[in-house]
């Protein structure tokens, strides 16, 4: 058997069970250690014993036992870059590359060419924060979670990347009293407690990153709530949430910063996905 048709039974199952076709070329490549160019270029070799059984124990972890693709070659890309990531933290998604490419957009009107600190809360992966980091030499990156499983995580991708963010662990703003920041952005735990959550998430990304209390807002509330100390006079509070969940954040954002211009934007499904906090001298 030639990688081919290997690549075609596997696709084939993929199908027949309602897979993502993608996610097995990712398998197979990962299993066979070659970039997207070389793979293709041998698809007509044959396959050795010891490999097809190796691509075959990923391929039933994927197709039966509901494992995420991600998890099983340890990287997820984001914005370009390979991030490691393990059940330990959140698999990266497209919407929040939305998020990175708005606070860049942003900064790049309000704070042109200037130094600025930028706090990314509850950073998983690492992805937001060493990704502004490594595509804007201007950020000066902070970086929390509350696990330290996570932060590990986090600090290889930093490494591996090689980015300059600042790690600290705590709960939620508790490690951050002797900092102050220009960008404040978090993408927390936002799903309610009793949403229904596809067995492929809720069976393998960790719980602590995926719920935000019962309605969903409780760490916004936290945060909002507490975040003004950490700011400086002209600051930009950006956030990730529920799509069904803008009024909610917009009465959050009134009630603690009701001087504050609030700017809401949809992700490319037209869903209501983020929100921009405008704190201190902002020109429209």
């Amino acid at each position: 058997m030639n990688y081919q048709k290997l690549l075609q039974e596997a696709v084939e199952k993929a199908i027949e069970l309602d897979k993502e076709e993608g996610a097995v070329v990712l398998l197979l490549q990962h299993a066979c250690k070659m970039s997207p160019n070389d793979f293709y270029k041998k698809m007509f070799e044959e396959v050795n014993t010891d490999f097809l059984k190796e691509f075959k124990k990923l391929l039933e972890l994927y197709l039966y036992e509901n494992k995420p693709v991600q998890y099983l070659i340890g990287t997820s890309c984001f914005y370009g870059y390979d991030f490691i990531v393990n059940e330990d933290v959140l698999i990266p998604r497209f919407e929040t590359e939305e998020l990175v490419e708005n606070i860049l957009y942003r900064y790049d009107k309000y704070f042109p060419n200037q130094k600025v600190q930028v706090c990314d809360l509850a950073t998983g992966s690492g992805c937001i924060g060493i990704t502004l980091a490594k595509e804007e030499s201007n950020m000066q990156v902070v970086a929390t979670d509350i696990s330290s499983a996570a932060l590990d995580v986090a600090r290889k991708n930093n490494q591996k990347l090689g980015a300059n963010v600042q790690f600290l662990m705590g709960d939620m703003l508790e490690p951050l009293k002797d900092y102050q920041f220009d960008i404040f952005v978090s993408n927390p735990p936002y799903i309610p407690e009793r949403e229904d959550v596809m067995s492929l998430v809720k069976d393998n990304e960790p719980n602590i990153a995926l719920f935000g209390g019962e309605d969903g807002l409780k760490f916004y509330r936290i945060i909002l709530s507490g975040v003004k100390p950490l700011l400086k006079k002209k600051a930009m509070i950006c956030f990730e949430h529920g799509y069904d969940k803008k009024t909610e954040i917009n009465a959050l954002a009134k009630t603690y910063f009701p001087e504050a211009r609030i700017e809401n934007l949809k992700d490319l499904e037209g869903k209501d996905r983020m929100t921009f906090i405008y704190v201190g001298d902002f020109n429209e």
